[in-house]
């Protein structure tokens, strides 16, 4: 976010201070794990679609805390809302950072998602809400986040038009290893615009001679130098002035600038021939650079100063026609975005895979109006929109994804149906049979335990008797109807046999009847453990039994409402892309008519520089 006349650097330090955020704790949840391995790729939709699932499905189970989720959840909590952030879902991530700061939690981590709100409503360019949620922190803060605070807080000063508040909160934080750099060039701004160019410049100073091997850390270094060398161009020191640009790094985003200015500043001093290097350096550079076409006219005006017409005009006449080729480049640029070329050419799976892409975009041969937008497409508003568009081509990818699959399993729903209708009959037949199997062999063991709780109260010998005995004990009863009526001496001996026979038995049963007891109860229990293990197998068969059937049944309804779902998304997301390419497109074309017009302006001076040129090096040889 660029404020002011030489703006804020809080856009490239968040770029890599707020980085995907890593497990505080071992990983125990695999479904975790997983978003963070797309977090970590850039694939933040892929991240929300797995986290956002995978944290409903542990808030909707019976016992949380049996989940492994349950160990990262606060954690999860808290990347989801960072996914979303990273994602722009800047309304969302704000919702979700609201819920935890509502919540009963420690002033440390309120604190740190007070920091993270703040951050997002700084970046939605709302400094105002940004500062009361950062005045709302109490407590705690976390320690790794004290510079990051701070240094937010100044940005928001800033933003805001208070100056004077963001040296005092700065001051203290300058020189943080975290902040190295972006500290001290954004309080230089700070002082600049407070009125203090002295302190101002030696704090940009500070910041122009920072040692780092960071990217960023590096540009802001060279940024640092090329604003102080402005200020002092623009204050006509001149000598100062060449220091500091020549600090700047010539493979660095700003060296065309300070090669530019290096021999502006040389030019304003009478040092002709001194201006020639820079500038004779940077006409040999890309030339669809504006400080490069700018360099173009100003290295043969240095050789006109200097006496020397007939280069000068060699240079000029070069300068006219390479601003003719560029303007042929521009209106093909222009066509080709008018023909739809431009978006097919942003979309490229090539280009978007790489983190220099909008480098890699000067390299696609048969898209020529990239040549001139690729410092457009630098720009945080334009890059903001273009990754809209991107993001709604990703969607509508997933949609019709999503609109395939939907036919798939539509073809697993009818080969399980076709799989398992045919044979559920003949389970079902063969099921019910043993089903009533089973509740006679239950009835029959709650009949025995009932006899057994009646026989602790009320002794029944004759209930334990083996089979044989009880078949024994019929016989004699038969024996003994039989020799009722049987008066003779041999009736009266066989009724006392039979009498001893049965007193024989009975006592037999009487006197084992505890140890017969005992073992019944033995052989009841190893029952009971039969029978729960055949209750276990009865449960999972009702469970296969009915994950079958619902494998196949129910779905129609249910994707056939998805899929009216996608379609109507798809339609949606067709929409709103055709509005946001065509305000791509409007944007594109308006930036090219303007470089337009620029080289238009660019090559009418250099024609007439080239006639001037021409006709005092003819002058000069006549003479």
């Amino acid at each position: 976010m660029i404020r002011g006349s030489f703006g804020i650097a809080a856009a490239a330090m968040w770029s890599f201070a707020f980085a995907v955020p890593a497990t505080a704790s071992p990983l125990r949840d695999l479904h975790f794990g997983e978003a963070l391995f797309y977090a970590h790729q850039e694939d933040y939709f892929e991240a929300l679609e797995r986290l956002d699932a995978e944290i409903v499905q542990h808030h909707r189970v019976d016992e949380p805390t049996l989940d492994s989720m349950i160990h990262h959840i606060e954690e999860a909590e808290f990347s989801v809302g960072d996914f979303e952030l990273f994602y722009r879902m800047h309304h969302r991530a704000g919702r979700a950072i609201k819920a935890v700061l509502e919540a009963n939690v420690a002033d440390e981590v309120r604190n740190d998602a007070a920091y993270r709100l703040a951050r997002i409503h700084f970046q939605k360019d709302q400094p105002a809400m940004a500062l009361d949620v950062l005045d709302a922190m109490k407590g705690k803060i976390p320690e790794a986040l004290g510079a990051d605070v701070a240094y937010l807080r100044a940005n928001v000063y800033l933003a805001l038009g208070r100056p004077g508040d963001a040296i005092e909160t700065l001051t203290p934080v300058q020189d943080a290893k975290s902040l190295a750099g972006f500290s001290n060039y954004n309080l230089g701004i700070a002082m600049l615009r407070d009125g203090k160019p002295e302190l101002a410049f030696r704090q940009l100073d500070r910041a122009g001679r920072v040692r780092s091997t960071d990217r960023t850390t590096l540009a802001i270094r060279d940024k640092s130098n090329l604003v102080l060398g402005t200020l002092l161009l623009e204050a006509k020191e001149f000598d100062r002035a060449q220091t500091f640009l020549d600090r700047v790094r010539l493979s660095g985003p700003f060296s065309n600038q300070a090669l530019l200015r290096a021999g502006r500043a040389d030019l304003s001093a009478g040092r002709f021939d001194r201006a020639l290097v820079p500038w004779s350096v940077l006409v040999d550079r890309d030339v669809t650079d504006s400080a490069v076409q700018e360099a173009r006219l100003a290295l043969p005006y240095a050789y006109g100063k200097l006496g020397v017409h007939g280069r000068a005009a060699v240079l000029y006449g070069e300068a006219v026609e390479t601003f003719q080729g560029e303007l042929q480049k521009l209106d093909a640029s222009i066509h080709n975005i008018r023909s739809g070329d431009f978006l097919e050419a942003l979309v490229r799976e090539e280009i978007r895979h790489d983190k220099e892409w909008v480098v890699r975009l000067r390299e696609l041969p048969d898209a020529p109006e990239t040549f001139y937008l690729v410092g457009l497409m630098a720009s945080h508003d334009f890059q903001t929109a273009l990754q809209n568009y991107l993001d709604l081509d990703d969607l509508r990818g997933k949609l019709l994804v999503w609109d395939t699959s939907l036919d798939a399993f539509g073809d697993v729903i009818r080969l399980r149906r076709g799989f398992y209708e045919p044979r559920l009959p003949k389970i079902d037949r063969a099921f019910r049979r043993l089903d009533a199997q089973m509740r006679l062999r239950l009835e029959q063991r709650e009949h025995v335990r009932a006899r057994l709780e009646g026989m602790l109260t009320a002794p029944r010998a004759d209930y334990l008797a083996t089979a044989e005995e009880q078949g024994a004990l019929r016989v004699l009863a038969q024996l003994a109807a039989q020799l009722v009526e049987n008066s003779s001496p041999e009736g009266a001996s066989l009724r006392a046999r039979t009498e001893r026979l049965e007193g024989m038995l009975r006592y037999r049963l009487e006197t084992d009847y505890h140890v017969r007891l005992t073992e019944t109860h033995e052989h009841l229990r190893a029952l009971e453990q039969d029978v729960e293990a055949l209750d276990t197998q009865y449960d999972a068969f009702v469970r296969t039994r009915q994950s079958a059937r619902h494998s196949y049944v129910g779905y129609s309804e249910l994707i056939k409402e998805l899929r009216s779902r996608v379609q109507s998304n798809l339609t949606q997301v067709d929409d709103v892309m055709a509005r946001q390419g065509r305000v791509l497109e409007s944007v594109a074309i308006n930036e090219l008519e303007l470089r337009r017009t620029r080289l238009t302006d660019f090559q009418n001076q250099a024609r007439f520089a080239y006639a001037d040129s021409y006709d005092r090096a003819a002058k000069a040889q006549a003479q």
